[in-house]
């Protein structure tokens, strides 16, 4: 199936949905759509788990499956109008940071461009899961998130727990690279990723069997 729309499917129109909202029709698009912003909304307003200093939270996970199921520019629509209306609507007076659903949505793309990418053997699917989860890890969690967070800090002040942490483990001052790992390590971050990623591998390949989503994956 994947061939044959490759070859039939002009190239915008893959980068704009994925082969499985290709064959749908625009009402079942525009659900497609919304059920995945309706899904980020929840996610960001109610699937937060804590554990400690760690904080789990489906987000990662759900906006990666936008990008696989919808396409990579929709999929980009549906998470990023999903957290912004998740965080206008509990928002508790906090104030908006843009590159966190501008980090989620990227995750959408770059799921998107990666399951269509043509690879076809035996257990490309994981190939293509384990890609996305590397990149969505070191263009999104850290290029993007962390790096706004980083910047954002810079002009406001770093917490003392991250001033105390990176001081004592590296001997310094907050520098980027001691704030990336404080925050992927000791704030937790990577083992929410890896949460998300353990979830996505666990479910995707049952999704892909569910005949009514007409999903070919491999």
């Amino acid at each position: 199936m994947e061939q044959t729309l490759s070859q039939t499917t002009p190239r915008w129109k893959r980068i704009l949905f994925s082969d499985a909202m290709l064959t749908k029709t625009k009402a079942q698009k525009i659900a497609a759509i919304g059920i995945m912003a309706a899904l980020c909304i929840v996610a960001n307003m109610f699937l937060e788990f804590k554990f400690g200093d760690v904080q789990f939270s489906l987000t990662l996970y759900i906006s990666v499956l936008s990008g696989i199921l919808i396409g990579p520019v929709f999929g980009f629509v549906a998470v990023f109008l999903g957290d912004l209306v998740g965080f206008l609507y509990n928002n508790w007076g906090a104030l908006y940071l843009p590159w966190i659903g501008l980090s989620c949505a990227a995750m959408a793309v770059i799921a998107g461009l990666v399951m269509h990418l043509p690879l076809h053997f035996r257990g490309s699917l994981y190939v293509k899961l384990a890609a996305i989860c590397v990149l969505v890890l070191l263009v999104c969690s850290v290029g993007i998130s962390t790096t706004g967070f980083y910047l954002y800090y810079t002009k406001v002040g770093f917490s003392q727990a991250a001033m105390q942490t990176i001081s004592e483990q590296f001997g310094t001052e907050v520098t980027y690279f001691g704030y990336v790992v404080y925050r992927l390590f000791f704030g937790g971050q990577i083992w929410n990723s890896l949460f998300n990623y353990a979830l996505l591998f666990l479910t995707l390949p049952v999704l892909a069997a569910i005949k009514p989503l007409r999903l070919d994956l491999h």
